[in-house]
């Protein structure tokens, strides 16, 4: 019977099931200590159970990955999951108009600056690659 709320739990990526079961059936060992923790747990199982169908153990597969988590998901499935969910990429494109010393300096500073605050927030990657680039371009021309 528990085997089957246990499977339902993981089919339908319910949390509050699951952390209910694992009060109940493992009432000793280390609970998660949130749902944030449960869920991944559900989605490592998930992308692990060869009793769970192929469409959900891919997007499981792609839910871990896209947070940096890893998956359990065989690595022969990988290809035919990631078909079905692409993994998508967060990139920041920087330009510059002229390849000349002080131009690449200026691009490098922003290229650090992306390194140093992520690519997770738009307008905060944005805010630190404007005063990266006002900050060498004054250093390096004098410019204010």
């Amino acid at each position: 019977m528990m085997h089957e709320h246990f499977r339902e739990a993981l089919e339908q990526l319910d949390v509050p099931l699951v952390r209910k079961i694992w009060r109940h059936v493992f009432p000793n060992m280390p609970q998660p200590a949130s749902d944030d923790e449960a869920l991944i747990s559900l989605h490592m199982a998930r992308s692990a159970a060869r009793s769970i169908g192929f469409r959900a153990r891919a997007y499981s597969h792609a839910w871990l990955v896209e947070r940096g988590f890893p998956s359990q998901l065989p690595d022969e499935l990988r290809p035919r999951a990631e078909r079905i969910y692409p993994v998508t990429v967060p990139t920041v494109g920087i330009a510059v108009r002229h390849r000349t010393p002080v131009a690449l300096a200026i691009r490098q500073s922003m290229e650090h600056a992306v390194l140093d605050v992520g690519v997770n927030n738009p307008i905060e990657t944005k805010r630190a690659i404007m005063a990266a680039r006002a900050k060498t371009r004054k250093k390096l021309l004098g410019i204010e």
